[in-house]
């Protein structure tokens, strides 16, 4: 009777396997690849937290704005990566224009970020108004902290991990331990596996996963930024400190966006 019992059990099991491929596929790890990302920014909730509550003649561009224009804002932006460095850029635009706050740093800036994983250094492109810097720091050391939340990005799952940057940006990003590589979109890193979703509730900004190429990189992919005056984060801080001096609160927005 046991031996009956064990054969029917390894049948069954023989079945699932044949007729589930799918599932065998995930436990293949990806260790180089192209992250496909979308960024979606809120364009209300940043026009209106720009406009204050005093102006009639904002609330009637703003109004105007929403008759003409979706709420959200789409921004595509490549990630490549292999065990030891990642490259995110941007996409070509679709040239529609963002119109309202177009030049706003806080809404995009179409960052280029190397990062060398394995020396926790970064080198970043970043274009604020007529002004493109070329950034070379260490990588951000952030604090996350796990919650047992899952969700599905782009065929991956993944876990949820919060964390506070800049001591007053509440970030929530979704990792997947399937792509072993402690990267992410922007300058996000630092979880034991590739980040596919990052929110900012706080910025009105999103960025997901929304295709994963297992594939091979190229030497372009992965190229340097070269743009751009060179500084680090620290003589940035006081560039834009002197530059922005008499903007007042909207120089806190243009901050966060050059920091991040």
């Amino acid at each position: 009777m046991k031996r009956k019992i064990l054969t029917l059990l390894t049948s069954l099991l023989l079945l699932a396997l044949m007729f589930h491929p799918a599932r065998a596929q995930y436990a293949r790890f990806v260790e180089r690849g192209v992250v496909e990302y979308e960024k979606r920014v809120n364009m209300y909730a940043k026009i209106q937290s720009r406009m204050g509550t005093n102006s009639s003649f904002a609330e009637q561009i703003f109004e105007q704005y929403k008759k003409s224009n979706p709420q959200f804002k789409s921004f595509k932006y490549n990630l490549a990566f292999d065990r030891t460095k990642t490259r995110f850029w941007p996409q070509e635009s679709d040239g529609t224009p963002v119109g309202f706050l177009g030049d706003d740093p806080s809404i995009d800036m179409g960052n280029i970020i190397l990062t060398d994983l394995a020396a926790e250094q970064s080198i970043s492109q970043k274009r604020i108004y007529e002004q493109t810097y070329l950034i070379t720091d260490s990588t951000r050391r952030i604090q996350w902290r796990f919650t047992n939340e899952t969700r599905e990005i782009a065929g991956y799952l993944c876990r949820r991990a919060n964390a506070l940057v800049l001591d007053s940006i509440y970030v929530v990003a979704f990792y997947t331990d399937q792509i072993p590589v402690s990267g992410g979109p922007e300058s996000f890193s630092g979880l034991p596996g590739m980040i596919l979703g990052v929110a900012l509730p706080y910025e009105n900004t999103t960025y997901f996963a929304t295709k994963v190429e297992d594939r091979p990189v190229s030497a372009k992919e992965m190229e340097a930024p070269r743009k751009g005056k060179a500084v680090n984060y620290s003589e940035l801080i006081t560039e834009l400190k002197a530059s922005l001096k008499n903007w007042g609160e909207y120089a806190q927005s243009i901050f966060k966006a050059m920091l991040l």
